[in-house]
């Protein structure tokens, strides 16, 4: 695991170096995986991290990960530490997938994800926003855990839009049973990134791999009574139901398709949930904003509902999303493991370096960004965003593994804030700042509490 440079070529180039003790760094990701980044990584173009003697490369430059993440995909594969942290789980599906499996399941979904077939979600993901509306106008003012709400409503898209609203799952045990599976995993990266024994204890382990098994039991139940219906739904299920490798013509397994379902119902509620959970706390503490949201959503609708056909004709409200995720990335953090050495940015990359690209890091950059800690929507409106590099702004990653559900997280996100914010005022019960933490996810350190109150 080697990355080659002189040290003078180093200091030639700008490329910054620095070292942390294991015993540091262990406490660090244990408090905080976001404390453990090393600070540069918010002013310079590469860092070089020493830990132990292990080298690790951050990347921060859009022209840099460009050049690794699209150019040398090919070089690079998702690498040991994802494979612990989230293989346990998601097992060998789209997200941890490598090479032609990775492919032929790509192309597998791609369908369920064009234009024309997300605009069909449109009504369900309405119903799904329409329901919170009326719970939180109905629990008259009661305090509200924001990010939870978010990833009820969320779920409920994912349930009704990719599983045809299958009603045998418990839905409130399914979101328990994600958190508690992600809620250790600063011990697994720890371990992993340090070397440790993976027989070592730690707090939540008993409780992840329980919910490990109940999800899978419950999705493989879902998926063989789904094998012996009669009739098509036409959803993701089905898809992957029907899905065959193109070179071997073989079918997904059981097992397979679970992978599959686990990694966008984990995936494609929790990252949108968030996202919209960080917007609603920054629109409650920008309220000239939120007003500017508010107004845009009247002026497409007349006062009437929100017609499905709407939610495409609101870029202010879409580029308020799009500025939480620059801030709040809910997914902060890229890594890479490579498999092939290569050159980047004068540095030759040995077969097993790894390669971070800190997406929080690279989104609030000094050199990228006007006043990057500012919460600013206009920077995402069409004019404002043309001499921005492609790759400075990766809220669903980038190259070949870019998220494939990034147009439906936007679309869903739209969709929902249209239909909650002229109708409901949120109102924080504390002042403090919240602290994101790295969970796999970006989540708030405490939970986002607020009142839900009537708009007048």
């Amino acid at each position: 695991m080697t990355i080659a440079a002189k040290p003078e070529h180093l200091a030639a180039t700008g490329i910054a170096q620095t070292s942390r003790s294991p015993i540091g760094l262990f406490a660090a990701i244990l408090r905080n995986p976001l404390t453990a980044l090393p600070p540069e990584i918010f002013r310079e173009k590469m860092v070089l991290a020493d830990v132990g003697g292990k080298q690790s490369l951050y990347v921060c430059d859009p022209p840099l990960i460009q050049e690794a993440l699209v150019r040398q995909a090919g070089h690079l594969n998702k690498g040991e530490i994802v494979h612990k942290v989230l293989g346990p789980a998601l097992g060998d599906g789209l997200l941890t997938a490598e090479g032609a499996h990775w492919r032929w399941q790509r192309q597998s979904v791609a369908a369920g994800f064009q234009h024309e077939r997300l605009r069909g979600f449109l009504p369900a993901m309405l119903a799904a926003a329409a329901d919170t509306r009326s719970r939180w106008l109905a629990d008259g003012g009661d305090a509200l855990d924001i990010g939870h709400e978010m990833m009820r409503t969320t779920f409920a898209i994912i349930v009704e839009t990719m599983l045809s609203g299958s009603a045998n799952l418990d839905v409130a045990k399914v979101e328990r049973s994600i958190t508690d599976y992600l809620e250790p995993t600063s011990f697994v990266f720890a371990y992993s990134l340090l070397g440790m024994p993976e027989w070592l204890p730690y707090p939540g382990r008993s409780r992840a791999r329980a919910a490990t098994a109940y999800l899978r039991e419950s999705l493989g139940e879902l998926v063989a009574t789904r094998r012996g219906a009669p009739t098509q739904r036409g959803d993701l299920l089905d898809m992957l139901l029907t899905a065959s490798d193109p070179e071997t013509g073989r079918a997904m397994q059981d097992g397979e398709i679970v992978d599959n379902l686990l990694t966008f119902i984990t995936a494609g509620h929790e990252t949108t949930a968030l996202g919209l959970a960080w917007t609603l706390h920054l629109l409650a503490r920008h309220r000239d904003v939120e007003e500017q949201v508010v107004a845009e959503i009247a002026a497409a609708t007349g006062g009437a509902p929100l017609a499905p056909e709407q939610v495409m004709a609101l870029p202010f409200t879409k580029a308020v999303f799009q500025e939480a995720m620059r801030l709040y990335p809910p997914a902060p953090v890229i890594t890479r493991q490579v498999e092939k050495p290569f050159q980047l940015g004068g540095l030759m990359l040995g077969e097993g370096s790894v390669i971070y690209v800190p997406i929080q890091a690279v989104h609030r950059h000094e050199t990228l960004w006007e006043e990057p800690d500012r919460f600013d929507p206009r920077r995402f409106l069409p004019e404002a965003g043309r001499a921005r590099h492609r790759y400075a702004y990766l809220p669903f990653g980038a190259g070949p593994r870019i998220c494939i559900g990034s147009a439906f997280a936007t679309m869903e996100a739209v969709a929902i804030l249209a239909s909650l914010l002229p109708a409901v005022r949120l109102e924080p019960l504390s002042t403090r700042a919240p602290e994101p933490a790295l969970k796999v996810t970006l989540r708030p350190r405490r939970p986002l509490r607020m009142r839900a109150r009537p708009r007048r």
